[in-house]
């Protein structure tokens, strides 16, 4: 009974902590813009295809669902979802929003995931594309300007 007991808090707290993860994706740009100058945080702009990108959902695992990440997200950054997901359901102002982005940051030359990540004030800082299984670690020494992609 203790088993089951120490099991399904277990299950509720990870259900739980993933869903406030997820939760502290914005999916607005101009949103995320107006809270980055107002915290005065960087912009993390990540370019995806969630549902059919296999390096995309890697990262997603491996990095951007990790701890350590959303601890360091939590402080230093507004997080920015612009997906292109085959299956899932995005309404037209949504996806209107995501192409256009798409265009201004050149995507479509640079492919998925690619991460931009902008100063408070809207400036590209730097990017990179694709993810080849580099740990959470790299990916904030690289936001903070210590580590080339």
């Amino acid at each position: 009974m203790l088993n089951r007991k120490f099991c399904l808090a277990f299950l509720f707290i990870g259900l739980t902590t993933g869903a406030f993860a997820a939760s502290d994706w914005e999916t607005d740009y101009t949103k995320a813009l107006a809270k980055a100058r107002a915290e005065n945080k960087h912009v993390f702009l990540d370019f995806t295809g969630s549902d059919w990108c296999g390096p995309c959902i890697s990262l997603r695992k491996q990095v951007l669902s990790s701890k350590e990440f959303a601890a360091y997200a939590a402080k230093n950054l507004v997080l920015v979802e612009i997906d292109f997901p085959q299956r899932k359901k995005q309404s037209a102002e949504l996806k209107k929003q995501n192409e256009k982005l798409s265009k201004q940051y050149g995507i479509d030359e640079k492919g998925f995931p690619t991460i931009v990540l902008l100063d408070p004030a809207g400036k590209v800082i730097r990017e990179f594309t694709g993810y080849e299984g580099e740990p959470s670690a790299e990916i904030i020494a690289w936001i903070e300007g210590k580590r080339k992609m």
